[in-house]
């Protein structure tokens, strides 16, 4: 999409139309904040779905919205009547299980004539937390244009939002994380990889995305010596990552022995095989064909272990990173210290933790004591 598509949207000389507001946008956080793709992906989709609701009414200049458009908006997000979901609930866009994918935003409708405007496609129920995000971004796109003169009032001003239900981590027992890590046997490559992948994912609490973005660069020896040259003296006795999370921020993450031996075993007999066969990747994590494992291939093996470990938990891509923090608090680690290794921005996010730790004890309490009920 190119500033040139003004025409086509019908937007007078000077009006902003959607897809316009959002490429200025997306170029904005691409460069002044340091969104991972991933991040600037789920804007694009917010915008594309914003901009589309937008179309099917007829709105293709961003000064005509008004704060009651977008409070309309928030409405049909959140199945009011007549906004013609019939209260039908959809995924959300942002939770694709694909979101590397770009679909793009969509190109302006073509002009209808003298006939009547194209009807507004379905709305998508949202739950509160992901009509927060939805209206975080287009909230940041009306001002972003109205601060640099492209607009002239900020629409999004004074809109409000249902507060974001308070969904607490779902995290696996401890014998549960043991038995998921435990489920990979053998000794082929494929088997030492999954087994390292999972080992370190529960040692750091680090993302998916962000174990599968590592380098082997990025171990840093905790016994001495290079992780190159000899992986069993450098990482057997656990060392450090250095991890890259949201906004590109760096952060150190410690790992201990089960990962570090686990590591050493897919260094020295795995990683050289597989690696072999692509065109040559400073990646941590490879597939069978050399090139970097994906988040989707990644979120593949922890589902399989899961299901050969008969967890009747759910078990999403980010269970081994709420059970790393539950745990850990669970130990008596510092919320602080949580907060750090997680790379949470606030140490509010972290302290939902402490909330699940508390509802465990409560349990305990009222399960063991005589006088509890």
């Amino acid at each position: 999409m190119s500033a040139d598509s003004a025409g086509s949207g019908g937007v007078s000389s000077g009006g902003v139309s959607p897809e316009q507001g959002a490429d200025r946008f997306l170029r904005h956080v691409a460069l002044e904040r340091g969104l991972s793709e991933n991040s600037r992906g789920a804007y694009r989709r917010d915008l594309t779905a914003y901009a589309q609701w937008l179309a099917g009414r007829g709105i293709r200049d961003l000064a005509e919205v008004t704060p009651d458009t977008l409070s309309a908006y928030v409405a049909e997000l959140g199945g009011a009547p007549g906004a013609g979901s019939g209260g039908r609930s959809e995924r959300d866009p942002g939770s694709d299980p694909h979101p590397d994918r770009d679909p793009g935003l969509a190109a302006d409708p073509a002009d209808p004539g003298p006939g009547p405007e194209p009807a507004a496609p379905p709305p998508r129920r949202l739950a509160p937390a992901s009509m927060a995000r939805r209206m975080s971004t287009v909230r940041g796109m009306h001002r972003f244009l109205f601060e640099e003169g492209a607009l002239p009032a900020h629409a999004g001003s004074g809109v409000r939002t249902p507060k974001k239900g308070r969904r607490l981590p779902k995290a696996l027992a401890f014998e549960e994380v043991e038995a998921l890590l435990g489920a990979i046997g053998g000794d082929d490559p494929v088997s030492l990889r999954d087994r390292a992948l999972l080992e370190l994912l529960y040692a750091s609490g680090a993302r998916v995305s962000e174990v599968t973005a590592l380098d082997i660069d990025d171990l840093l020896a905790g016994g001495g010596g290079d992780a190159w040259g000899d992986p069993e003296r450098a990482l057997g006795e656990g060392g450090f990552l250095r991890v890259t999370g949201k906004g590109s921020k760096q952060r150190i993450v410690p790992y201990g022995r089960y990962a570090g031996r686990a590591l050493a075993a897919y260094l020295v007999r795995a990683r050289p095989q597989m690696a072999a066969k692509g065109v040559g990747t400073p990646a941590l994590f490879v597939g069978p064909r050399g090139a970097r494992l994906s988040r989707q291939s990644a979120w593949l093996v922890i589902k399989a272990a899961a299901e050969r470990a008969e967890i009747a938990a759910e078990v999403s891509p980010h269970t081994l990173r709420h059970s790393f923090a539950t745990h850990l608090l669970a130990g008596g680690a510092d919320v602080r210290t949580v907060q750090e290794l997680l790379g949470h921005a606030s140490v509010t996010t972290t302290q939902i933790y402490t909330q699940v730790t508390a509802d465990t004890l409560r349990e305990h309490y009222l399960s063991a004591h005589p006088r509890a009920k």
